[in-house]
């Protein structure tokens, strides 16, 4: 019984300056990280150290993003009882909900990362990282899917939102609340979703090749920035106003535009779903979606074009990019 420890650097593992460098930058090893954590040999579980990569969270692809679940994955082959990744957390809410889409596994999948680097009073990466040892070890916390443990809580990465850009409270799931607790060192879990099958694997190089815009509807917009975007791009998502609307000037050029590649409609509020059917002025979500508009549901569109990308990487129809939608928003 082991647990695979996956370190991909970010805030939870700098720990020094180099000379003439201003701000933190130096990269602690996962030996040295499990080495500042309190409390770790009371877990009874061995910890298999792993240090692929040293990469910004900001430098994190799909491809990386690939290796590394294919390399949790082989770790559960091998007989480990759960997998713990840490990375930094700007796009941790995207990463962990790609691996989400694709982890097959009853193994724990668990992603943390930190807001204090460790030269910092009041470092959180320790807690957090001993947290997510517990869960990877927890015979209660299989069958949940990918998992992220900060600040003493449990979010399912489907869910999750950084909501905050210093706060060591950032993470959230707006639309849910955690799914459980670590208290006294125990695993609380309170709640168990039901899981999505996985996506099938998706191979490196056509996820590279599959390029998803992101546009967000601002008051006043006229649409320019849309102009060819379909000549560069085989889809975008769409972050509207509110429940899933855009100023109407808007609404014919997006029209036109899902004529040609699918356009997601999701809303760019932080929590709440798109509605499908309350609305019906020009530029609703009524009328986005007669244009052809996919309603992207609870899908946050971060969260909606992570997933967009994989299933048009894929070569899925739109028949089955509506098919997910549905089934994940």
């Amino acid at each position: 019984m082991t647990i695979a420890l996956i370190t991909l650097g970010g805030t939870i593992a700098m720990g020094g300056v180099d000379a003439g460098r201003p701000g933190v930058v130096a990269r602690l090893t996962g030996a040295d990280l499990t080495a500042a954590v309190p409390g770790l040999a009371e877990l009874g579980v061995p910890v298999d150290v792993r240090d692929p990569h040293a990469v910004p969270s900001a430098n994190l692809t799909g491809r990386l993003l690939l290796d590394v679940v294919g390399q949790a994955s082989q770790a559960v082959a091998d007989g480990a009882t759960g997998v713990v990744i840490t990375q930094g957390t700007d796009t941790l809410e995207e990463t962990a909900f790609l691996a989400d889409l694709l982890w097959p596994h009853a193994a724990p999948l668990v992603f943390t990362g930190a807001m204090r680097n460790p030269t910092l009073a009041g470092a959180d990466g320790p807690a957090n990282l001993l947290a997510a040892l517990r869960v990877a070890a927890a015979p209660h916390a299989r069958d949940l899917g990918v998992l992220v443990a900060v600040n003493d809580e449990l979010h399912a990465a489907r869910w999750l939102r950084k909501t905050h850009s210093t706060s060591t409270a950032t993470f959230a799931s707006p639309n849910t609340g955690p799914l459980g607790q670590v208290i006294e060192g125990e695993v609380r879990v309170l709640t168990r979703p039901p899981r999505h099958e996985p996506l099938p694997p998706v191979d490196p190089d056509r996820l590279d090749a599959t390029r998803v815009a992101l546009y967000v509807v601002t008051m006043d917009d006229d649409g320019l920035l849309l102009n060819g975007l379909a000549d560069t791009h085989h889809a975008v998502v769409v972050a509207g106003f509110g429940v899933g609307h855009v100023p109407s000037a808007l609404a014919p050029v997006l029209g036109d535009l899902a004529e040609r590649i699918p356009v997601v409609l999701t809303s760019r509020s932080g929590a709440g779903s798109v509605l499908r059917h309350t609305y019906g002025a020009v530029g609703s979500e009524t009328d986005l979606q007669r244009r052809g508009l996919l309603n992207g549901g609870l899908l946050d569109p971060y969260k909606a074009r992570v997933l967009l990308r994989l299933l048009l990487a894929g070569d899925a129809g739109r028949d089955e990019v509506t098919a997910a939608l549905a089934r994940h928003g």
